[in-house]
């Protein structure tokens, strides 16, 4: 038995059981991984997968229980190689972080100059999607972890920590009327145009859910998963916008004015997934504290620990 037939396996699992998309996704071809999964069926003594002719329909019931067993020990495997890179180089590697557009445009600036400069040779990468792709990229490994505000806690394969609390706040051109109130309610908040974050990203399921406990239906013209188109379509005059708080920049912002919002909605917490079984890299603790201060390496092994 082989990782490579046990990577082969997870691949064709990832790929929804199609060997082409596999082959393609591990840089061989389509014959070389049916072969190599034949052989490991031999090898077993059972079969893996149901076939239907040329086509995988369906893992068998040892299929099943194989791939789990595949996927921790390419974990262990990934783990073993990691540590190994610890000791011998701490100082070089690479570092990929899924994340979403808010947090790489408006949170991470600061913590990546930082860490650049502690680390110049580790190689880091930002993978911008919505918070399902995130998790997706974290758990397959393609990252080494997700920041989010929304869905990683849904995932049971990552364990999740809070990074920070933020609030909305609601943009408008600087003579609009909605500066004069004195008061900003709901109500006050439906009667305009709203431009906002599509439905997945930055606390836009909280928003939507205020006004439906109050009874009132946004005007929502335009949505947008970038604070900057949101901020951009304000400024020709297409609406109000409603954007996380810490987009909004009265330096860069010079056409814009906001009002916090955070008596309006509840507050929102970006969070740091972590892949279950994971081992992080010296360089890859020191991010993590780089970003939240709070979070210490003693707080992230006792997480981990606990999965364990």
């Amino acid at each position: 038995m082989k990782l490579q037939q046990l990577r082969y396996l997870c691949e064709v699992v990832r790929q929804g059981l199609r060997i082409s998309a596999a082959a393609e996704a591990l840089h061989t071809s389509q014959p070389g991984v049916s072969k190599q999964l034949r052989l490991l069926e031999e090898e077993l003594g059972v079969d893996i997968l149901v076939r239907n002719g040329k086509r995988v329909v369906a893992l068998t019931e040892p299929g099943k229980a194989l791939v789990v067993i595949a996927e921790r020990m390419l974990r262990d495997a990934e783990n073993l190689k990691r540590m190994g890179e610890d000791f011998r180089n701490e100082a070089h590697g690479r570092l990929t972080i899924a994340v979403t557009h808010t947090q790489a445009r408006y949170a991470l600036p600061e913590t990546v100059r930082r860490f650049s400069h502690l680390y110049p040779d580790v190689r880091l990468s930002l993978h911008q999607g919505n918070p399902r792709q995130i998790a997706e990229q974290v758990i397959s490994g393609e990252a080494d972890f997700g920041i989010a505000t929304e869905a990683l806690t849904l995932y049971d394969d990552l364990i999740t920590l809070p990074c920070y609390e933020w609030n909305h706040c609601v943009i408008c051109p600087p003579r609009h009327p909605l500066l004069k109130a004195r008061h900003i309610s709901l109500e006050i908040l439906a009667r305009y145009p709203i431009v906002t974050y599509d439905i997945a990203f930055s606390g836009r399921a909280k928003i939507s859910e205020a006004f439906e406990q109050e009874g009132l239906e946004p005007n929502v013209v335009l949505t947008a998963i970038d604070a900057d188109v949101i901020k951009t379509y304000v400024e020709l005059g297409l609406g109000i916008g409603i954007v996380a708080h810490m987009a909004f920049d009265p330096k860069r912002d010079r056409n814009l004015r906001a009002i916090d919002l955070g008596h309006l909605f509840p507050p929102n917490v970006s969070r740091i997934g972590i892949r279950r079984g994971a081992y992080l890299r010296r360089y890859m603790y020191d991010f993590i504290e780089i970003f939240v201060p709070h979070l210490t390496r003693k707080d992230i092994d006792a997480a981990l620990d606990t999965d364990a």
